[in-house]
């Protein structure tokens, strides 16, 4: 069936127009308004923590606290300057060591706990966690702290994942195991084998309150490019603690950033 437009006079015929312009706007605007928001679903739900659980990668606070740390999986030969350097400058840091360079340098595990550092666990095996059960996380976690226990005696109670590599499963079986789980917001890549001025221009530049720091113990610069870090940021007005220091150990909150927040009182 056809209508016959010429039965309309040309006012009804433009207010129609009008209507039917208005309603392919409204329709088009609620479909990009749809598009968009599933768009901004899928972005917040990929790195939020209402949608993921999260390591605590750096912490707010009013304080000029930060907190540089090393893992050791390869080797010591940069161990003894790093602590050195660290003792000169008194500077206390966080180690996180794997078990099996625990189990080859066990006098290197006593020596950093009797320098006054932290030593938390950075796996057994040094894998890709989140590519294993919870029961292998825990063994992971369980057989890492009791070696590190057994050598130094202090207890554990931080975890930095090989790699960066996590998933909610990493996330929450080490907090069930009462283990904090550890990121960084400050990246030295000193495992490039950059340059120390680089390495130190990378941290002093990236650093806010409550960052972390992630350099490695046999990083070819590393220890080279730590007086420069101390000296600048210390002028700045910071403070070097550990990260168990650092860290809020309950009524806290991580945001989709993995910024530890202290909740309110009350």
């Amino acid at each position: 069936m056809r209508m016959n437009l010429n039965r309309f006079s040309p006012t009804l015929l433009a207010t129609i127009a009008l209507l039917l312009t208005a309603v392919f706007v409204v329709l088009s605007t609620t479909a990009l308004s749809v598009k968009e928001g599933l768009k901004n679903q899928a972005t917040v739900g990929a790195g939020t923590s209402s949608s993921r659980s999260l390591p605590i990668y750096s912490v707010e606070t009013d304080e000029k606290k930060i907190a540089i740390s090393f893992d050791c999986a390869w080797g010591v030969d940069h161990t003894d300057t790093l602590l050195d350097t660290m003792a000169k400058n008194d500077v206390t840091c966080t180690f996180f060591a794997v078990q099996f360079w625990v189990e080859k340098y066990p006098e290197y595990a006593k020596k950093i706990v009797e320098s006054g550092h932290e030593l938390g666990t950075h796996s057994r095996t040094h894998s890709y966690m989140s590519k294993q059960s919870e029961e292998e996380i825990r063994d992971e976690l369980t057989t890492s702290s009791k070696a590190i226990e057994k050598i130094t005696g202090q207890k554990v109670t931080l975890f930095r994942p090989p790699y960066g590599d996590y998933d909610d499963e990493v996330i929450n079986t080490c907090l069930d195991m009462g283990i904090y789980p550890i990121q960084w917001d400050v990246d030295s890549l000193d495992w490039k084998n950059l340059s120390a001025t680089e390495i130190a221009m990378r941290i002093v530049n990236g650093v806010k309150p409550g960052s972390i720091i992630l350099c490695h113990n046999n990083g070819l610069h590393t220890a080279e490019a730590l007086p420069l870090v101390f000296s600048t940021l210390k002028n700045r007005g910071y403070e070097f603690v550990p990260i168990g220091e650092l860290i809020y150990k309950d009524h806290y909150t991580i945001d989709h950033n993995g910024r530890q927040w202290q909740n309110p009182k009350g």
